[in-house]
């Protein structure tokens, strides 16, 4: 009889340390997968209060009550956004209406480009001239021809990469649609446990120290919160003012080039930006496509992408590390898998917390000294 194999403190074979750690975060990382709907409200609201906590307590101190002061702070936060909401609003629903229109432009210059690649046939060509009457017929509802459409020869196969953007634009147009009531519920409830979070929060959270005995080093732990905070709100604030500059700055110069709703472009990049690398191809991508939609098949239609990367480069390169400073000592590769991973799991919003949920967690294992390793390897430049 084996006796090491009945002492409850001898590991069995086949289920090291490290293959426990693994589970665990595979069941962690499943969890936030799957709860995202109920996680993403929390997160965010844990984030904002972190950020509006310290203000609400300084008024505290001048005899303002936590409820007043942190209705006043959540309607000054809410009513800009909501400003710009609706001023936003009307170019927004029209480029979502010209999302067809669009994939339509993109189909025909891709057709046009495949026609220069690969010269028509003789049969080819009398059917390219016989279907240019109808170039600006809708699905067959809307033509400037009253006879009856010729029937299909061999030739007028439906063009895959057509049909291909076409359905595309439709999709994004019905998922934008049918995600709508989802993201209003979600907001709302973001915005309700901020509130509650600003007036009972502080207070939970000092009977929770004072309380639970597994917290044997109290003034550290209510230490090591107050410098989470102050920390990351000067994070979320300054990342937030660099943003809100670049919005303005690219929305300012396409302006003044002439291109169509540029507080829309410079609001979308603004918040893209929150996103590192991502962001910045994906506002490269959608300024080249409206650059496309406004100004043809032309060189001149990249300037509005062009005009953004350059901004761009130069907050990235100089701007942002000189106002951060250590905040964005993070690698690059690292950082990718990082926002990936967060991509992945919760979409759009999980990219654009990704990194204030890294810096949260750097500035904890700092703080508690756990992790010095990681922290290591998370902060190597090239």
């Amino acid at each position: 009889m084996d006796v090491n194999s009945d002492h409850p403190g001898t590991p069995r074979p086949g289920h090291s340390p490290s293959a426990i750690t693994i589970l665990a975060a595979l069941a962690v990382i499943y969890t936030l997968y799957l709860a995202k709907t109920l996680l993403m409200p929390m997160v965010v609201a844990l984030l904002l209060s972190l950020l509006l906590s310290p203000l609400v307590s300084a008024l505290k101190k001048l005899y303002i009550p936590r409820t007043v002061s942190a209705i006043l702070l959540l309607s000054a936060l809410v009513g800009p956004f909501s400003l710009l909401a609706m001023e936003l609003a009307e170019p927004a629903q029209k480029w979502a209406r010209r999302i067809p229109e669009i994939t339509t432009q993109v189909n025909e210059q891709i057709k046009e480009i495949q026609a220069v690649i690969q010269p028509k046939t003789a049969s080819e060509e009398t059917v390219s001239d016989a279907n240019r009457e109808k170039r600006f017929s809708f699905f067959g509802l809307f033509s400037d021809q009253d006879d009856a459409p010729a029937a299909l020869t061999p030739t007028d196969k439906p063009d895959a990469v057509s049909d291909t953007l076409m359905q595309s634009g439709l999709n994004v147009i019905m998922s934008v649609l049918m995600a709508t009531p989802l993201i209003i519920a979600q907001i709302g409830t973001t915005l309700i446990l901020i509130l509650f979070l600003l007036i009972f929060g502080p207070k939970l959270f000092k009977v929770a120290i004072h309380t639970f005995p597994q917290i044997r080093d109290k003034p550290r732990s209510i230490a090591l919160v107050g410098t989470l905070q102050s920390e990351l709100s000067r994070y979320i604030v300054t990342v937030s003012l660099i943003n809100t500059g670049l919005g303005l700055a690219t929305a300012g110069v396409l302006y003044l080039m002439g291109v169509e709703d540029a507080l829309l472009w410079g609001v979308m990049v603004g918040l893209l930006n929150f996103a590192p690398y991502i962001g910045p191809l994906v506002g490269v991508g959608i300024l080249s496509l409206a650059g496309l939609t406004q100004y043809g098949l032309d060189w001149g239609a990249l300037l509005p992408a062009l005009v953004y990367f350059t901004i761009n480069m130069v907050e990235a390169q100089f701007i942002t590390p000189t106002l951060l400073g250590r905040h964005m000592r993070l690698n690059p590769l690292l950082l990718m898998v990082w926002l990936f991973l967060w991509a992945w799991l919760w979409g759009v919003v999980g990219a654009l917390l990704a990194v204030p949920l890294l810096v949260c967690l750097k500035l904890v294992a700092s703080q508690l000294g756990v992790f010095p390793h990681w922290l290591v390897l998370i902060e190597t430049r090239a």
